[in-house]
């Protein structure tokens, strides 16, 4: 199934979530002048802007991004995420969002190398098009697949990203198949993985985040941020992000981060966050 198109939630607070902490990875790796190698196992468009139709059906951006950016100087901590919006925009304006590729296109340095992929056809040529100058090389292919042929990257150290629409809940098992693989093809990687927190009859992430202790790594670190409180039947309350050898100074970081997320992107007040952390 391939029905799904990002552009309809693009900016939303799952997007925050997911970005921010995606930030904080890149700007880690990039302390350092080694280069990196940045995966992006189900890429989308790398960008959208937000007077597109689709966007504008329920314009989730207004729950999320658009909250933070015209008080962004109230967030330091994510200077670098701001950047990279303000890298796709003029001024105070927030007319486009930068997808993870752009996000991670900001971070680049000459050393550094993209790798992008996008199973969904009209997609893959949108992301082709919005990442033309970044010399990314960017594969028509399944993510899950792709992941695991491409491992381990050069340069070695690096972060890979997976996003997937979680359409099928075979997603979730593929999601968990592919990092145990990858941990033995590259055990070194930073692995980040987001997923969506549900109503309670549909909701898979308690089993998705079992599977993925069970991969191999020796760390873990998960980040949950809810802007409601959960249903019982339907819709999607909050997201979460699963960080596998996770930098040292991340869940500080993210401590420090999550609470103020929770209540500036809280409807009604009802935000909430958890962070969690196993391994030494």
């Amino acid at each position: 199934m391939l029905s799904y198109r990002h552009a309809f939630h693009a900016g939303n607070h799952a997007d925050v979530l997911k970005h921010a902490v995606q930030s904080l990875l890149l700007e880690a790796l990039a302390t350092k002048d080694k280069g990196f190698c940045y995966i992006d196992t189900h890429a989308g468009a790398g960008g959208y802007a937000l007077s597109h139709e689709w966007t504008q059906k329920k314009a989730e951006y207004l729950g999320g991004i658009d909250l933070l950016w015209q008080r962004r100087q109230d967030w330091p901590e994510l200077a670098g995420y701001f950047a990279a919006i303000a890298a796709m925009n003029g001024g105070d304006r927030l007319d486009y969002y930068p997808g993870s590729p752009k996000v991670a296109a900001h971070f680049q340095r000459p050393q550094d190398k993209l790798v992008l992929m996008e199973l969904h056809n009209n997609e893959v040529d949108n992301l082709r098009q919005n990442m033309r100058q970044s010399g990314a090389a960017i594969h028509h292919r399944d993510g899950f697949e792709g992941l695991v042929a491409l491992l381990p990257p050069t340069p070695k150290r690096g972060l890979v990203l997976i996003d997937p629409p979680y359409e099928l809940k075979e997603d979730y098992h593929k999601v968990a198949d592919s990092l145990a693989k990858a941990y033995r093809r590259w055990p070194i990687g930073i692995y980040a993985i987001w997923y969506p927190l549900l109503a309670k009859a549909v909701d898979r992430s308690a089993g998705l985040k079992q599977a993925l202790a069970r991969c191999g790594f020796e760390r873990m670190l998960c980040a949950e941020l809810s802007v409601g409180p959960q249903a019982e039947d339907f819709g999607m309350h909050g997201s979460g992000m699963v960080v596998l050898n996770p930098p040292w100074k991340l869940g500080e970081q993210l401590a420090g981060l999550l609470p103020r997320l929770a209540e500036r992107l809280g409807q009604d007040g009802q935000g909430s966050w958890k962070l969690e952390a196993t391994g030494s």
